[in-house]
């Protein structure tokens, strides 16, 4: 058996080994919370600083009132516990009264899922994917965008779109027809000699690991920038890579009527990736 296979599996509420939360949680009424998916390794948790930047960065947008050091300190135990897999982390405001005004004080609950790793076509990695096209648009929010904030509804229904096994995951565009993000990773393409990620100021989720990547290859010397990607210059890419915390870098070999071969430059990306998650 591999070692992800034999990951501990558990569920804390608030430090307690239970499986229950109160039906009132504003977490389950309004999506009004935060998560983080952490993959461990080794008993490490893999990009942490960038992970707890991010749940610093959503607290702060959502006057979320957090103890941060006791989450950081949470996580990192049970991480040597599950030594190889999977770890969700979320976080919501607790219960509160009927009515969206803030609760006064905030009782935040802290929810950490243990398991192993996702069962993944390892084809995936080394071939490439084929991604979806969704129909379904993300709208434009700057107050939450980048954050991962638990309300993930247009993902759901984007990822109810398709149901072919062979495809893991699917390309997503805003309202005005900038690409954006796929259904669980962020993206990367590449014109010329650069690479360009999509900017997230008014939508999408700012993974860690697309943060990660941005700064690994411009120390690497490429160059990486940052912009609004229209739907039409996906042709006109030259390879095309999705990426997330969890799985690292996927290459991409067709949307649509588009193909593209996994270039020397997506196999650098998915080198760093894997440095950063082993």
């Amino acid at each position: 058996m591999s070692a992800a296979a034999e990951a501990l599996q558990l569920r804390l509420v608030n430090g307690s080994l239970v499986d229950q939360v109160p039906a009132d949680d504003r977490g389950l009424a309004y999506g009004d919370g935060l998560y983080e998916t952490f993959r461990i390794s080794d008993g490490r948790v893999t990009l942490r600083e960038l992970h707890f930047e991010r749940l610093g960065r959503g607290a702060r947008r959502l006057k979320l009132e957090l103890d941060q050091p006791l989450i950081e300190s949470e996580v990192t135990a049970i991480a040597t516990q599950v030594v190889e897999g999977v770890l969700k982390l979320t976080i919501t405001r607790g219960s509160g009264p009927r009515g969206y005004r803030l609760p006064e004080p905030q009782s935040p609950l802290r929810i950490i899922q243990a398991g192993p790793l996702p069962p993944v076509d390892a084809s995936n990695e080394k071939a490439g994917v084929r991604l979806f096209c969704c129909q379904t648009r993300l709208a434009q929010q700057p107050l939450l965008a980048g954050l991962k904030h638990l309300n993930r509804l247009e993902q759901v229904l984007a990822r109810s779109e398709w149901q072919d096994p062979a495809i893991p995951e699917g390309l997503m565009q805003d309202t005005e027809g900038n690409l954006v993000e796929g259904t669980m990773s962020n993206l990367f393409l590449r014109f010329a000699d650069a690479w360009v990620t999509p900017d997230l100021t008014l939508c999408g989720v700012q993974g860690v690991m697309r943060d990660y990547l941005v700064n690994a290859l411009r120390r690497s010397g490429e160059t990486v920038a940052e912009r609004h990607v229209r739907m039409e210059e996906l042709g006109q890419s030259t390879e095309v890579f999705c990426c997330n915390s969890v799985f690292g870098v996927w290459p991409v070999t067709a949307v649509a009527e588009h193909a593209w071969p996994i270039g020397a430059a997506t196999r650098k990306a998915q080198a760093l990736s894997m440095q950063a998650l082993e």
